[in-house]
């Protein structure tokens, strides 16, 4: 049977498609730069995108959809062949499912002109094409137990295609089902599968340490059962986001995550800022539903859009950028360490998400404070696109990790 690495040998186009990460983390990188530098100026009046959407809702989506959309098929096209001994899509297929991913970015972004039918057929198109090869995978691989990220991932397509339906009704789609559905998709996919690559990969690092406390192995009955509460409150959040019931689950779901992020041995790992990062990515996990079920509960502190922003830039933002770098370094054959460059945009990822929250807590200041955190999350993307571009970009065998 040919091997990975004869695979990819094999093939004599572009480097840069040789494997599912490559592609769509320096894809996904660029883009959540280059989103970020036209929303800045067009919340503050400056610029005004061709899109049928609104301004907020453009952003919103765009980071979601398109940024989030775009990690979570490099993650997948990466790990699934690990998961089911098959071989990785190579060449000119996944060129194809990477052009389709662009080409939606290209035509949300120039949508007021367009029939919104070809917009939103191209933009779903993506999520559907993947989640095929996806369920291919999975099915002949027979590796029953990983169809939940596929049930995921079917769900945040749905929550793509609702955020388009409210959109074209001219509902606020920022603020819509298609948002939280999508969003909330996002945030199981973190506590599920970062619950298992957190626990396991600082293990392994603690291992080599010598002797201390482990992690608690993963998914045990407490990590269920936190896991089931999340998803209700979730679900909660989805029909009836400001119910008083929605924001004591969340408030509830987040005291347990805390809990389940404290079985893991994270202060262990400060000498190692890429295994530290996973840590305070998932966090922010529990971070936003405490913020987000408070300000249910008692308005007024950060607003709803400042309490979701420690999801969206903190949980899916740092997490998704801890994932990239250690997977790139991982996959190419480097070092397992995060060097000065790396721990940088970590850290201007996290000033991106502080001064976001800040706006929400200074009202007075918060023109100052979004273009501050936009130019911090610049910052990050296109440090990582510069940084780990060069091993995106180059040809060099991948290493399965």
């Amino acid at each position: 049977m040919t091997s990975t690495a004869e695979q990819m040998r094999a093939w004599t186009g572009p480097a840069i498609l040789t494997y599912g990460f490559r592609p769509f983390f320096f894809g996904a990188a660029v883009w959540a730069a280059l989103a970020m530098a036209l929303w800045v100026p067009m919340l503050s009046g400056h610029v005004a995108l061709p899109t049928a959407f609104d301004p907020v809702s453009w952003h919103a989506h765009e980071f979601l959809y398109g940024y989030l959309g775009a990690v979570i098929a490099g993650f997948l096209l990466t790990a699934v062949p690990n998961w089911t001994g098959r071989l990785p899509i190579v060449g000119w297929p996944l060129g194809g499912l990477a052009a389709l991913w662009l080409a939606g970015r290209v035509l949300v972004l120039v949508s007021a002109g367009l029939p919104p039918l070809l917009v939103v057929g191209f933009d779903l198109a993506f999520p559907i094409v993947l989640a095929a090869v996806i369920a291919r995978e999975i099915v002949a691989g027979r590796n029953w137990r990983n169809l939940i990220v596929l049930g995921m991932l079917a769900v945040f397509a749905l929550g793509n295609a609702l955020f388009h339906w409210e959109a074209a009704r001219g509902d606020y789609a920022a603020q819509g089902y298609g948002l939280r559905l999508g969003l909330g998709a996002g945030i199981m996919m973190i506590a599920v599968i970062g619950g298992r690559i957190v626990p396991s990969f600082t293990r392994n690092w603690l291992v080599k340490r010598g002797p201390g406390r482990l992690p608690v192995a993963p998914m045990q009955r407490f990590d269920k059962l936190s896991l089931l509460v999340l998803l209700a409150a979730l679900l909660l959040w989805v029909a009836v986001p400001l119910h008083t019931a929605t924001g004591m689950a969340l408030i509830v779901a987040g005291a347990l995550h805390f809990l389940r992020l404290a079985r893991w041995a994270g202060h262990r790992t400060l000498a190692e800022p890429l295994v530290t990062v996973l840590h305070i990515g998932y966090a922010f996990v529990p971070l936003g539903a405490l913020a987000l079920g408070a300000e249910i509960v008692v308005p007024g502190a950060l607003g709803i859009a400042g309490a979701q922003h420690l999801w969206m830039g903190g949980a899916i933002g740092l997490m998704t950028l801890a994932v990239m770098t250690r997977a790139t370094l991982g996959h190419t054959g480097q070092a397992l360490s995060a060097d000065a460059g790396t721990i940088a945009i970590y850290l201007a990822l996290i000033l991106a998400v502080l001064a976001r929250v800040a706006a929400g807590l200074w009202p007075m200041q918060a023109e100052l404070l979004h273009g501050l955190s936009g130019l911090f999350w610049i910052a990050a993307f296109a440090g990582y696109a510069v940084i780990y571009g060069r091993l995106l970009l180059r040809a060099a065998p991948a290493k399965r990790i």
